[in-house]
This record gives structure tokens, sequence and C-alpha cells, in this order.
């Protein structure tokens, strides 16, 4: 039997499979709406609220979970986990919608798991009434279940911009959520400005960024500005902490939203174990019911505000936050600043509110229908007692009533249901004083629904309100980036002597003095030596003069650490130098101190200060830093007090005083003449003067003529 392969085009087999899945995922899953909920949070609030669990009594977190699963047709576990994040007991919110009882985890903490739903209990909070107020007058639409058995709210009528109160993440397919949550009262008093002049700037009113987990912004006005003109951006969040002066340690009381204690601990405890953070003794959580607090011991002498700058710029204890403000508009998702989001609500609330009181408006007007009928009957109760007494078949009293007091049905209907002991006139003139107040309502709902600016005087109350209600201050604390003084690179540097080899062959040893005095020969490749040698510090930075006047810049910690029984690193690669070039002289600095005396083949001598060869910028490589005119037959550091040996090629020699030799400012001066030379005997070399008996001969002048020693 033949197999039969059917042929697909790539392109319409993803159009047709992933694109249906790839939506759902963006519209309803993974995706905020302007009620500043997900489907899941939706579902699950709404459930909480059918079950009366706005005012009646908590209920154990896993019928909760059973009863939401007819709207919602996922997994218990994920259900529950989507409760926990609601809850107050897990920290994550700003406003928690629901009120628990139990262990929910922390938000902080990656390990701290929450206990299994049978042992948990939970209610809505007080500030979910914001979110159901208006639910049962017809403010939002609503549509059936996944099985049709039930409705179901498509948003949710919340009464203050819930949407930027609350943090919110989620990754949909191509595309992401992460918005930032703000303090109530900022967002509430923006959206009052908002309402008055869509030109407010948010800035007056909107400090930064406000997290439950509070912290510390490091502020930058532009930055903020960007996040809240377009949604767009990042900013730094660092970790509060207080120094314990008698106990010698450093309590951390508050972390960013981001991350969490036990990512801290580790990294703190990996920088410890390489070696780059030696001032700590131990690190440990000792969270508890009064909340997050994590002690870090410290060595004696160790400065607790210059740790804590290499812990915040080498862990989690400062994080980044990036903003992402991506939110379904009409199914739609976009990327907004804050006063577009805040308009954006705004919009969905007025709409929210024209609905309800043309709701409440329709109802009254039947009611006050009814009661025009029953003032009716007042003029005659006996005429109409009269008819539905002596009227033979029930079906016709209601048509004989319509008929006597030119009555609609309905409001027939309703006279014909008084019962028999409401059919006296006190009882009668009483309901009909409703009517006055009913046309009062009416009249001033009907107000507010034609006009623009009655509906945001509504919309300001209710922020107003809830602006006193539920308003707190700010729980992330504001430091301006420029108050932060930040710790030289320098610091981060582990410093240790070390002591350097360089060879005729190229190569260069970093090798530590603790691996120096256990080592044996030093290994070197067949025919090379060692040109120079010299202890210096990890720290320093090593300038290496090439043949080909190039002086090339390396920072020693860059280099790895080698041993004796290595070559070491080469360097033609280490530099990527040019083709036939060579390093002819190495000199390590910290200060850039002292002077290069460069010997050339005419006798002269340049002396250049190393401050000559320092950077502003980390530049690797600086051309024309010696003079190319004559050939250059040596190099040697020296200060002012030191001296110079000068070598001939007939071997005559003079030992000349540095300070003798005037100093030069361009790197590529030709120098001054200090050695006497002849047409046919030039300079070959250049050396510091090391042996003290040396220096007793030294000239007094220069041009010096030499002499055999």
């Amino acid at each position: 039997m033949e197999d039969h392969v059917i042929r697909q085009n790539i392109t319409e087999t993803l159009e047709n499979n992933y694109m249906p899945y790839a939506m759902s995922v963006i519209v309803s899953r993974a995706l905020p709406e302007i009620d500043g909920f997900k489907p899941s949070h939706r579902k699950l609030l709404y459930t909480m609220y059918r079950m009366n669990l706005i005012k009646g009594a908590r209920t154990k977190s896993a019928n909760i979970v059973g009863q939401t699963m007819r709207l919602n047709p996922h997994g218990d576990i994920t259900i529950y986990e989507t409760m926990v994040r609601l809850t107050e007991a897990n920290g994550a919110l700003n406003l928690p919608f629901v009120n628990s009882k139990g262990n929910f985890g922390k938000v902080y903490s990656r390990d701290m798991a929450y206990a299994a739903a049978r042992y948990t209990e939970a209610k809505l909070s007080q500030v979910s009434a914001e979110l159901f107020n208006d639910i049962e007058e017809n403010a939002v639409d609503f549509v059936d279940n996944y099985d049709g058995t039930m409705k179901e709210p498509v948003l949710l009528p919340v009464t203050f911009p819930n949407i930027l109160v609350n943090p919110n993440q989620g990754i949909a397919v191509g595309m992401a959520s992460n918005i930032c949550s703000f303090n109530l009262r900022e967002i509430c008093e923006a959206t009052i400005a908002y309402l008055k002049d869509e030109k407010a700037e948010m800035m007056d009113y909107i400090i930064a960024p406000d997290f439950p987990t509070g912290g510390s912004i490091v502020y930058d006005a532009s930055e903020i500005k960007n996040i809240l003109d377009t949604g767009r951006g990042s900013f730094k969040i660092r970790s509060h902490y207080r120094y314990m002066k008698k106990e010698n340690c450093i309590e951390i009381t508050e972390i960013p939203y981001t991350t969490t204690v036990e990512t801290i601990i580790d990294k703190i405890e990996e920088l410890v174990k390489e070696g780059k953070i030696k001032e700590i003794i131990d690190v440990r959580d000792e969270t508890d019911l009064s909340g997050l607090k994590l002690t870090i011991d410290l060595k004696r002498n160790t400065d607790p505000e210059l740790l804590m700058s290499k812990l915040f710029k080498m862990t989690a204890l400062e994080d980044s936050f990036s903003c992402n403000f991506n939110v379904l508009i009409g199914g739609m998702p976009q990327v907004m600043g804050v006063k577009t989001i805040i308009g954006h609500w705004c919009d969905f609330r007025k709409e929210c509110i024209v609905r309800k009181y043309t709701f409440n408006c329709e109802k009254m007007e039947k009611k006050h229908h009814l009661l025009l009928g029953l003032k009716k009957i007042l003029l005659d109760i006996d005429k109409a007692i009269y008819i539905v007494r002596h009227t033979e078949k029930e079906k016709e009293v209601v048509p004989n009533l319509m008929q006597s007091f030119d009555l609609s049905e309905m409001q027939a209907e309703y006279v014909a249901e008084i019962k028999l002991r409401h059919l006296n006139k006190q009882y009668i003139l009483e309901t009909l004083k409703e009517l006055d107040v009913l046309e009062a309502e009416m009249k001033r709902l009907r107000e507010i629904i034609s006009s623009e600016a009655k509906i945001k005087k509504v919309i300001s109350d209710e922020l107003k309100q809830i602006h006193k209600k539920y308003g707190r201050d700010r729980r992330t604390q504001v430091i301006k980036h420029t108050e932060i003084v930040k710790p030289k690179a320098e610091v981060f540097i582990e410093d240790y002597r070390v002591k350097l080899f360089f060879t005729d062959h190229q190569y260069l040893k970093k090798i530590t003095l603790v691996s120096l005095r256990s080592s044996g020969e030093q290994k070197l490749k067949e025919d090379d030596v060692i040109l120079q040698e010299m202890e210096s510090s990890n720290k320093n930075e090593l300038l290496l003069f090439s043949n080909k006047c190039n002086v090339y810049k390396l920072k020693l910690h860059e280099i790895e650490d080698t041993k004796a029984s290595q070559y070491g690193v080469y360097l033609p690669n280490l530099l990527e130098m040019e083709e036939g070039e060579q390093i002819i002289f190495i000199h390590p600095t910290a200060d850039y101190s002292g002077f290069i005396a460069f010997g050339f083949y005419n006798g002269k001598v340049a002396k250049i200060p190393v401050k000559a060869y320092e950077t502003k910028t980390n530049r690797k490589k600086l051309v024309k830093a010696y003079s190319d005119k004559v050939p250059c037959v040596g190099m040697a550091y020296v200060e002012e007090e030191d001296f110079v040996k000068l070598v001939r090629e007939d071997e005559k020699v003079a030992i000349v005083p540095t300070y003798l030799i005037s100093e030069k400012q361009k790197k590529d001066s030709a120098g001054i003449q200090v050695l006497n030379i002849t047409k046919k005997i030039g300079m070959s070399r250049i050396e510091k003067v090391e042996d003290e008996a040396l220096t007793k001969g030294a000239v007094k002048t220069i041009p010096a003529a030499g002499k055999h020693l």
C-alpha cells in the first residue's frame, strides 16, 4: 500500500493553526484590559462576588477555586495561583482585592511556598466594592461562559484606574506587557486633573512608580517623563538597608519588586566564594512575621557604605524595571503612556456611568408610570373596588379597570395586585409622595446623562472618595540619581601584589607573589630570555611601547594570572599589533607619575612625563608615543633624582643625572643632546642606574663625552 503525502503550504498551515492560538493568548489570556484585569483575574473575582464574599464571612480557598471553574476551565492549581497573587498576605499588589487568612507565601520570596487551598480561607477585601458597585445596574456587558450555562462580565466597572495602581505583567505571543504600579492618591489626583484639563502634565501629580515591596527608585526626571509619556523605558530600584553598628551587620528590610531574597543571597554567596567580596562573614534570611529582613555580618573595619555600593552594583539589591504599558483597548493591543491610559479609562468610566444612570432612569420611569395609575384610582377608590368586586371573570378585571380609569395595561395590573389591606386612602397617599422624589431624581439623572461636564464631576467625586478612603502614603521612596555616589571601577578590582615578566619572544607573565614563592624555575620557550621583570599591583595599568612608536595600554586585572610553569600571554595576539611590530619596553603605573627617558642613536634623550600617556577615555592604543626621526636605542623609567647610563657603540659610557635632562611635554619630541657622538659612532643603549657606586662618576653638564669604565 502506497503512502499518500499531502503537501501543505507552510504559511497557510501557520495561519490556520498557529494564528488563532496566538490571538487567543493575546486577547484572552496574557494582556490586561482597561479595567486592569486579565480574564483569569476577572473570572475569579466575579465568582467570589457571586458567592457573596464581599460582605459574607471567609470561605475555604478550595471552595472558591472549585466555583471559579464554572467560568475558568483551567486546573485548580492555576486558578489558586491567580488568587494567591491577589491576596493581602502575598503582598504583590498595592491594593489587594482578596482578604486572606493563612499562608499565601510572599512576593519577595522564591522558596516560601503558599499553603494548599484546603487550608487557607478568603473573601473579597473592602476595596473590591469599587469593582462591583455598578455591576447590577447594566454598567457593563455580559457574555455567556464557556458552556453557556451562566453569564460573566466582559469588564468590571472599576471606579478608579486600577490598571495603573497595581503592577501587571504578561507574556503573549510576539508581544508582552509590563506595567509598574503607581500610588493610588497620585493616580486619583492625576485623573481628576485630566478630567478638568486634558492637557494637564502628569508629572505635576505623579512623582514616580510606587511598589508594594517598597525600596527606593533612583530618580531621573527625563526617564520618568519618558515612561509617563510613552509607556516605555526603564528605571532602577534599590533596596533599603540599615547598618547596626553594635552588631556590625547590615539589615536589608526592603528589596526591589523584581527580585527575591533567595536570588540575592545566592548571588552574595557566589561573590564571596569567588573572592570578589571579602568583607562579608555570613548572610542569612531572618524574615519573620514582622516582615522581610536579610542580615549580612561584616568583618572588622568594613566600610558598610562602600560594601553596599559594591553589592548594589554586583547583585539584585539594585535592579532595573523595564516598562512596557501594553493594554488591550477594544480587543486591540496598544502601548500607551499614562495620560493616554487615563484618557481611555475615563472614556470607559463615562460609558459605565451613562449606562448605569440610563438603567436607573428606565427603572424609575416604570415605577413612575405605575404610581400615576395609582393616583388615578385615588379619585374614586370605591369605584375601583366595585369594578373588581362585580367583574365575573378574572381575566376581565384588568380591561375593565383600564376602560374605567383610562389606565395602561401595566398600570391596571399594578392596581389589581394591590392587597386588600392597602386599599385605604392613607396608604395610597403615602405611596404617591414618592412621585415627586422620582420625578426629581429622574430629572437629575437625565441632566447628568446629557452633560459631559456633569459626568466628569461624578467621576471626580468618586475618585475623591476613593482617594480619601483607600489612599496611603508612598511605600517606594525616591532618590535623585545625582545624589548617588557611584563607586569607582577600582573598588571592584581585587588588589594584590604581582610580579611581571616580559620576554624577548613577546610573552608577558603576571604571577602572584604567593604563587611565585612556591614555584620553581621560569618556563620559557627555546632561545627566549626575560627582558624585564618588575613588581606591581593588580590594580595598576601597563604601558607597552612598540618598535613602531606606538604605546598600548592594558589594565593588569584584565590579564589572567599565570604560573611560572606557563609561557604567559602572547602580546601580539592580545594587543592586535601590526605586522612586524614588537613590544620593546613595558612600564606599570598606578598614578602616571615619573618620566620615560627615550635614548636615540644620535645621542639625544627625550624625557617625557608618563602623564602624557594618560587618557580620560579607555583608549587601548596611542600613536606617536615617541620620536621616529632617529632610531630609538632604548627606554628607561626614571624620576627626578635618578641617573641614567648612556652607552656609545665604542663602549664609552656617560652617567647622567636625570634632572640635567629637560622635560618635554610633546610625546614625539626629538629630545636634547646628552651624549656626544661621532659620524661613525652612535649611542647604543640607555638604562637606569641601579648601582649607587656608579653615580659618583656622574657628569655635571651635558652633552657629555663619555669614558671607558
